[in-house]
């Protein structure tokens, strides 16, 4: 609301009525936030009725310095012009304001003008502030998506699922986007405003504003901290001292806030499915349709070769394990963006690839993309952004070698088909997982595959006719899916497919490696002479108990097994690894009777200490969007093993609507339990006076 003495009495932003008609009252009641290419309607309220041929004019400002002032016009003009009209009686004016399809988002300032016939300002009204977002909704917006089940997904919700663990063994963890919660559109905003691009010609960076591939590439190198003011520093291995583990966080709106009052400084710490997740409240706040990817087996291809290889000594251990070696991430997450690419040829548009992980530089900085998901799968790694190391995520070619003692390499693994599975998102329709692989691929194995292959420039092995294999052994790694703080079998099967008998020594190695395949620690090894009789098996048992691997492998770590058998009989030695994610208890979350907007309800936590030693220092974190900001309770007592602890929560939730309540617990030797339950938040009803008694 604005006020000055004169004829302009008071405007109104009637943000109620706009809000709702723009589908952002979860962002604010009280503020006016529209989407652009949608009109809205204020009114002017004077004092009396205007004087003959006296007119209003709208005046707009964008940038903290008005760097874009922009005139509104008064009848429809080009499709790409502000413009009003007005309707009036007497003292009140209602006046329409259209933006076009493509306006820069961000703040606008209003200035309302009352103009003499000769053309003076005789009175000016400009304390007026109102946000515009993309629209998705607009079929002339580029961001514009013509399906409303869509929209509801992947703008609208502000709870999401997202996909770890590995391939064979897929874990699902909750998470709060919460991009309505209070002023997260104004951190967004602040995210733009701390671009290097912003702070270096901030005129230039305002008016690319209206673009949303300009927009999410800066978001996907805003989001972390490299090199910029960006949100999230990186950290990959413990000790994570001075900040949050990345596996604690719960949701984006923390992470957000936190960056915000610290004056934009970064927030310890993050992991790629942090890094998307931020990246997704954001891009979904601005009005972009987004959803998070996670990509099982991914390949991170440093030198572009669309190979990469893996160095192993006798001992199996790996030699070239450094920064700038290439490796394969058990999953790796990312988002993706839908929008019309008008900068590219045609065929490029709809789902868009933004990874906003550090790991390579483009263009100088650290962002990736976005790169046309079509564009992918048809290899066509010429278009831009950052096609080829996306490309290699998904399609590329794993070579293990053995180095010798006397430096010479030998080729024991080309693995053509275990990067890129069971590429997954969250459904639309619930909390199940979608596979979207065949959006980044054609089928394994088929002729339009080895196509896509040759236009990309990766090799392609012809497949060999089994029966002229001279190898006669199969070497396979076999386990249960067990649960961190257990003992566990983990089962080498040699099998001999062959009319005689077979003699090879086995070496079996199990570690503990990140999600991204950093080395962590030794948990056994085993060497054994082994004997097969022809066309039976040999199976060699590892048993691993708790202390085994306690010592080196946390709660969210994997155990990686690898075998190697060389045998006099076979041409080369053969190789397998396999990946076992350790499953995590979960604790119970239970918020019984009916949930209503403003009245409090209670929330029942409780936990069951599954390890063979006591926890200290437990702590219960829970927060949701729409119920309640991050909350922490302490565990002031020691939890001994299979003790129950239980702790309560009184909140009174925000919005009406089906919310999440997510919680995490941590201590010292166990971490990222979590647990979810859903709450339907019933609107409150206001009583309604009908004069009876």
């Amino acid at each position: 609301m604005a006020n000055i003495r004169g004829l302009i009495m008071d405007v109104n932003l009637r943000s109620q009525e706009n809000n709702l008609a723009h589908r952002t009252r979860d962002i604010d009641r009280e503020r006016l936030i529209v989407r652009r290419g949608q009109p809205f309607s204020i009114t002017v309220q004077c004092s009396e009725t205007l004087p003959p041929k006296h007119h209003l004019e709208l005046v707009l400002h964008v940038g903290k310095k008005d760097e874009v002032v922009i005139k509104v016009q008064k009848e429809r003009g080009a499709v790409d012009k502000w413009w009003f009209n007005q309707q009036g009686a007497q003292d009140e004016m209602l006046l329409t304001l259209h933006s076009p399809p493509d306006a820069i988002i961000g703040q606008y300032r209003l200035a309302v003008l009352m103009m003499s016939p000769d053309g003076r300002i005789l009175e000016k009204t400009d304390k007026i502030k109102f946000h515009l977002l993309f629209n998705p909704w607009c079929k002339d917006d580029v961001v514009y998506l013509p399906d409303e089940s869509l929209l509801q997904e992947y703008v609208m919700n502000e709870d999401g699922v997202i996909y770890t663990g590995s391939w064979d063994s897929i874990n699902s963890i909750f998470w709060s986007y919460g991009q309505f919660e209070d002023y997260v559109m104004d951190i967004c905003l602040e995210v733009l405003d701390n671009s290097k691009d912003a702070l270096k010609n901030s005129e230039m960076d305002i008016k690319l504003r209206s673009d949303p591939v300009y927009v999410s590439r800066i978001i996907t190198a805003m989001v972390n901290s490299n090199g910029d003011r960006g949100v999230l520093t990186g950290r990959w291995v413990e000790p994570y001292s001075g900040g949050v583990p990345p596996y604690k966080w719960n949701g984006s709106v923390a992470i957000l806030q936190q960056w915000s009052k610290a004056g934009a400084r970064a927030v310890k710490y993050g992991q790629c499915w942090v890094f998307a997740a931020v990246a997704c409240t954001v891009l979904r706040c601005l009005g972009i349709p987004t959803r998070l990817i996670t990509n099982f087996a991914s390949a991170h291809d440093v030198d572009g070769n669309l190979s990469f290889d893996i160095l192993l000594n006798e001992r199996l251990e790996r030699i070239d394990e450094g920064n700038k070696a290439d490796s394969s991430w058990n999953f790796h997450c990312w988002v993706e963006s839908w929008m019309r690419r008008g900068d590219l040829p045609k065929g490029n548009d709809g789902w868009q690839v933004l990874d906003p992980t550090p790991q390579e530089l483009s263009d100088g900085e650290f962002c990736c993309g976005p790169c046309p998901v079509t564009a992918i799968k048809e290899g066509n790694l010429g278009v831009k952004y950052d096609a080829p190391f996306v490309f290699a995520e998904v399609n590329a070619d794993i070579v293990q070698w053995i180095v010798q003692r006397d430096g010479r390499r030998r080729k024991i693994k080309v693995d053509q088909a275990s990067v890129g599975r069971n590429i997954s998102t969250k459904s639309v329709y619930g909390n199940q997982r979608e596979d979207v692989t065949l959006h980044y691929k054609y089928p394994e194995g088929s002729k339009k595959e080895r196509e896509v292959y040759e236009k990309a420039g990766r090799r392609v092995t012809e497949p060999t006719d089994e029966s002229a294999e001279p190898g006669q052994l199969k070497l396979s790694i076999k386990h249960a899916k067990p649960v961190f703080g257990t003992d566990f079998d983990v089962i080498v099967e040699v099998k001999n497919e062959g009319g005689r008998e077979a003699h090879g020594q086995l070496i079996v190695l199990i570690t503990s490696v990140t999600y991204n395949s950093i080395h962590r620690g030794e948990c056994k090894r085993q060497t054994v002479s082994v004997t097969v009789p022809a066309y039976q098996a040999y199976k060699e048992v590892l048993r691993l108990h708790y202390d085994d691997y306690a010592k080196c492998v946390s709660e969210h770590n994997p155990i990686r097994v690898k075998a190697l058998l060389e045998a006099p009989g076979e041409s080369e030695p053969i190789m397998t690894v396999a990946n076992i994610p350790l499953s995590m208890p979960e604790l119970l979350v239970q918020v019984p009777g009916k949930a209503v907007e403003q009245e409090e309800v209670t929330a029942f936590i409780s936990f069951i200490n599954p390890l063979p030693v006591t926890l200290k220092g437990g702590v219960f974190t829970m927060e949701g969007a729409g119920l309640l900001s991050p909350t922490e309770i302490a565990v002031n007592d020691d939890i001994f093993p299979s003790q129950k602890v239980s702790v309560r929560l009184s909140f009174s939730p925000v919005r009406p609507g089906v919310k999440k309540l997510l919680v995490d617990f941590d201590s010292d030797r166990l971490k990222d339990v979590k647990g979810v339950a859903t709450v339907v938040v019933h609107k409150k009803h206001r009583a309604i006076y009908t004069g009876r008694y």
